[in-house]
């Protein structure tokens, strides 16, 4: 995903954004906590979306950075068609794996990032699970995934993985909340 960052050149010195504009946990984009509901804004932010070495998400604006505060992961993922689709409409790309956390959100590992899968989409998602016997998979086999326990919860024949909430920032090098330095 390549993010214009030409007017840098001609304005190096342009502070950047703190604290303004954040990703929901459904994907949409809030402007001082406020739902952005506006289509041309919102096609904007998608895309100049972007991160920076220090794993700090952003939308590049002109010169200027506004960084932003993730509720959860730097993508949302939602099921379109049978597919995955990312908040800002880019296909996440080949899924390396499924991750549970105690919370019973499901992550997924994408060649794109790692992403929340929107809990419109869960209960979908979990019907479609399988234990290692190919049978549904039941309720008590992901209460003891989120436990941390080892279980064989699979979904399209990939093993779902267990996964602390508080891991996922450093394990896939994100910053939930920029801050300045």
């Amino acid at each position: 995903m390549a993010v214009d960052l030409s007017a840098l050149a001609r304005w190096p010195n342009v502070p950047a954004c703190y604290d303004w504009l954040s990703l929901d946990r459904r994907g949409d984009w809030r402007l001082q906590g406020e739902r952005i509901t506006h289509g041309g804004l919102i096609a904007f932010i998608n895309r100049q979306y972007g991160c920076d070495d220090s794993g700090c998400w952003f939308v590049q604006n002109g010169p200027q950075r506004v960084f932003v505060s993730l509720a959860c992961t730097p993508w949302i993922f939602r099921r379109d068609a049978g597919n995955f689709i990312s908040h800002t409409g880019t296909p996440p790309g080949v899924l390396r794996a499924i991750h549970l956390d105690e919370g019973g959100n499901v992550l997924l590992e994408t060649a794109l990032g790692i992403g929340l899968l929107d809990d419109r989409d869960l209960a979908g998602f979990a019907a479609q699970c399988r234990d290692a016997k190919g049978r549904p998979a039941e309720e008590t086999a992901f209460l003891a995934l989120m436990g941390g326990n080892p279980g064989d919860i699979r979904w399209e024949n990939m093993a779902i993985k267990s996964i602390a909430a508080v891991d996922v920032p450093g394990r896939f090098s994100f910053q939930p909340m920029p801050k300045a330095t």
